[in-house]
């Protein structure tokens, strides 16, 4: 139904691209290898990019005074300074780029997870866990992009809005480049029903700031569009926003399905409340009636392809409901 763009993506480059790895390895993604075909990626090893070498001596964090550091506990040596000044470096050379996917646990890439220490020695024990010095540093300058560790995106519920994220961040990122109203208009329109379930009172305020009724420029307009954009999709939808707009959806078809049909979609529905079957099983159902009578408005919205279908490796011991990771 839509045609994607290509989103520009920072990836660790021991995720599937080099043997960089402190010790000389690889991690091996099946999703990364999926995504190369989609993706334009650009590997960066950040301890690398400091002068270490392959293989090297492991680097940890550690918290002295309040300070966090990045020591090599074999040699001393304090690689603070470097990382900060490659990652500002790396930044400022880096252009346009739509989302991360970082080494998690590492104290360069990690994210979340990442120990910080007491101190360098054997019998230093952890004080906390938080990101680690280049990743702390995208999500300081990239807060707004979609940014993950290779290890969350193993995750049904995470991957499936890292991608959505991702993509829909791509398709507005095109926009700006563009300096085009009508992309604007084109944008939020076969976007409603996505921004919808994100949060329906955001998605009006969206098409109001794109109606544009005073005729301002487009610098103006589309600033204030993407403040409010990037609030709505920063956290998925929950399942009964998502109701919502299945509903609103089958009410194109209110007139044209017969009772079976209708009383069939509302059971699988219910299944869907209670959580017992994916959205996707919604969706496919809309997308046969939507092919059916080619209900021109539904076909082009994005909250029925998002993203590139072949993205979707389900496993159904994935959980579709589960707690919120984004809290």
């Amino acid at each position: 139904m839509n045609e994607f763009p290509e989103p520009i993506v920072v990836i660790s480059k021991c995720i599937e691209f080099e043997f960089c790895r402190w010790n000389g390895m690889i991690i091996k993604s099946p999703f990364i290898t999926l995504l190369k075909s989609y993706v334009g990626f650009r590997p960066v090893c950040a301890e690398v990019g400091i002068g270490l070498g392959v293989p090297r001596d492991p680097v940890r964090l550690i918290i002295e005074n309040t300070e966090l550091k990045m020591i090599q506990p074999s040699t001393g040596r304090n690689l603070t300074l470097k990382m900060i000044n490659f990652s500002e470096e790396y930044f400022n050379s880096l252009g346009s780029v739509d989302g991360f996917i970082l080494k998690s646990k590492s104290p360069s890439c990690g994210l979340f997870q990442t120990k910080h220490y007491s101190g360098t020695l054997k019998g230093s024990h952890v004080i906390k866990k938080g990101s680690g010095l280049f990743g702390g540093a995208v999500m300081k300058n990239f807060p707004n992009k979609a940014i993950e560790t290779e290890r969350r995106l193993t995750n049904f519920r995470i991957r499936e809005h890292w991608l959505i994220k991702l993509y829909t961040i791509t398709g507005f990122r095109q926009v700006k480049e563009s300096h085009s109203m009508n992309e604007l208009i084109k944008f939020h329109t076969k976007n409603k029903l996505l921004f919808m379930a994100y949060n329906q009172e955001s998605m009006r305020v969206l098409g109001r700031i794109a109606a544009n009724p005073q005729k301002k420029d487009f610098d103006h307009i589309i600033e204030k569009y993407e403040q409010k954009f990037l609030e709505l999709i920063k956290n998925p939808p929950d399942y009964t926003s998502n109701i919502n707009v299945l509903m609103h959806a089958l009410g194109f078809f209110k007139k044209k399905l017969s009772q079976e049909e209708k009383a069939f979609f509302l059971d699988e529905l219910e299944k869907y409340r209670v959580g017992w079957v994916p959205l996707f099983i919604l969706l496919n159902l809309l997308k046969s009636w939507i092919a059916r009578f080619d209900e021109t408005y539904l076909k082009n919205q994005t909250f029925f392809n998002p993203y590139p279908e072949e993205l979707m490796n389900f496993d159904l011991k994935d959980s579709w409901r589960g707690r919120s990771y984004w809290e």
